[in-house]
């Protein structure tokens, strides 16, 4: 009996203390939790969007209909070249020349049924021949018809037995970052090839100068592909592909296009005029950024700042002013100088560009109407310009053209003002050869290698005419 009641007790008091523990740390822990679901929690944002439709076939986009309009469009192209090599002294003793024919190939792109063929100018500089291979394997002699260095673009002709597949231009400006795009050339003589990608960015300057602008694609381009396609997926010519970055001399992820509106400009100037027809909208300045903003006091770090205007320019008939800030012209936003710059191109002398500007916080949209680019650089110099009748007659000369802004090389700008050579001088005559004209300097300077000596004839501010001679 003792021993029951003993038992009885001892399991009272576990009971008891059972009780009391879950009192003491189940109850004030449940309290706690309770307090805790009062405070905010973190959430992670996650979308409940089935990733596998991301690869489905209604999304990929199909490039097959692209790829067919384009193949058949694109051709091979082959130069050959005279090129001079070092002579030895077997040459020289035995009287052997050192020149041998060097044969470069590239792609070309036909845009009439009749035979014309845009393609780069790096692909057909300093060719003797050239020949066209289509897809079809059949084979033509090419005519140069024209070339402009400065955007890498010409146009060549060949005379088909038939009606040729050709593409059409699209309007690049219109095409996006981001966008899917097709890079068909024809390297190698291996009939077309092509290789997709993105737009990777647009406007883009390799120079340095900003007198680029320049479609960046990832589609793989290699030095074959040169004067090739790149056309969206409607099959529309955006671009002729024209460069890549690589240290190697093969593509590494980053290929370059001419825009087809500068390109179409080009080609419309080259048939049209015989050469090209440069605008200017007439200003100076340089593309804000943080670093220029900050100097400026403004809190702009996008678009061009205006640190001066050109006399009897579009800019300054049309009342823009320095210190403006230009956002856009027309349509397209000016981020950086290689916007305008790229813009400009694809537009001609007469036409009026609506240019949206900034000034002391007011948006202003203008209309300028572009004149003519007369404007040349002559190595060594500067910038020159055509000379006035007011500027002519200051110095009693009947020709000539003005120097309008001397170069930025430190040293030969000193030496042109130590020879009392400054803005305003005239350029009578350069390699022998008198110019009356901005066409006359261009002539000149473009038939004059690199190697050639130079020799100017000029009037400095003075009135004195002097000779200056450069190897």
């Amino acid at each position: 009996m003792k021993k029951i009641l003993t038992l009885v007790l001892v399991s009272a008091l576990g009971g008891l203390i059972t009780l009391g523990s879950y009192k003491l740390y189940f109850e004030k822990e449940s309290d706690l939790a309770v307090k805790s679901e009062d405070k905010p929690q973190f959430v992670v944002p996650v979308n409940n969007t089935n990733n596998r439709s991301i690869n489905s076939n209604v999304n990929t986009p199909s490039f097959v209909d692209a790829a067919d309009k384009t193949l058949d469009a694109v051709v091979h192209v082959k130069n050959t070249a005279i090129v001079s090599g070092q002579n030895s002294f077997e040459d020289f003793f035995f009287g052997r020349s050192s020149q041998r024919a060097q044969v470069g190939t590239g792609s070309g792109v036909i845009i009439d049924a009749q035979g014309y063929i845009v393609t780069n100018n790096h692909v057909i500089a300093g060719a003797r021949d050239i020949s066209i291979t289509l897809n079809n394997n059949k084979t033509y002699t090419a005519e140069l018809v024209g070339t402009d260095p400065k955007t890498d673009i010409a146009l060549l002709k060949i005379e088909p037995d038939e009606a040729l597949p050709f593409l059409t231009f699209g309007d690049s400006d219109q095409a996006k970052i981001g966008e899917w795009v097709l890079a068909v050339g024809n390297p190698f003589n291996l009939t077309s090839t092509v290789t997709a990608g993105i737009i990777s960015a647009k406007s883009r300057d390799l120079s340095g100068k900003s007198e680029q602008s320049f479609i960046q694609t990832d589609a793989a381009v290699n030095p074959g592909n040169s004067g090739g396609a790149l056309v969206n997926t409607n099959g529309d010519l955006i671009g002729i592909n024209t460069a890549i970055t690589s240290q190697t001399g093969s593509y590494v992820g980053y290929s370059f296009a001419v825009p087809s509106n500068i390109a179409r400009k080009i080609v419309y100037d080259i048939m049209e005029f015989g050469s090209v027809q440069n605008v200017v909208l007439g200003i100076r300045g340089g593309a804000l950024n943080g670093k220029v903003a900050e100097e400026l006091n403004t809190d702009e770090t996008e678009g061009f700042y205006v640190s001066g205007i050109e006399s009897d320019s579009g800019a300054e008939k049309a009342g823009i002013k320095s210190g403006d800030i230009i956002k856009k012209l027309d349509q397209i936003e000016i981020n950086k100088f290689s916007d305008l710059s790229g813009y400009l191109k694809t537009k001609q002398p007469n036409d009026i560009v609506d240019v949206t500007l900034l000034r002391d916080g007011d948006t202003k949209i203008v209309p300028v109407k572009l004149i003519k680019n007369e404007t040349q650089v002559v190595p060594m110099v500067g910038l020159v310009k055509p000379a006035t009748k007011k500027d002519l007659k200051r110095y009693d000369l009947e020709y000539g053209v003005k120097i309008s802004n001397l170069t930025d090389n430190k040293r030969l700008s000193e030496y042109w003002k130590n020879n009392n050579v400054e803005e305003g001088s005239i350029i009578l005559s350069i390699n022998e050869e008198k110019v009356s004209s901005i066409d006359d300097v261009k002539r000149i300077i473009d038939s004059r290698s690199d190697y050639e000596p130079l020799t100017l004839e000029i009037m400095n501010i003075k009135g004195e005419k002097d000779r200056f001679y450069f190897r």
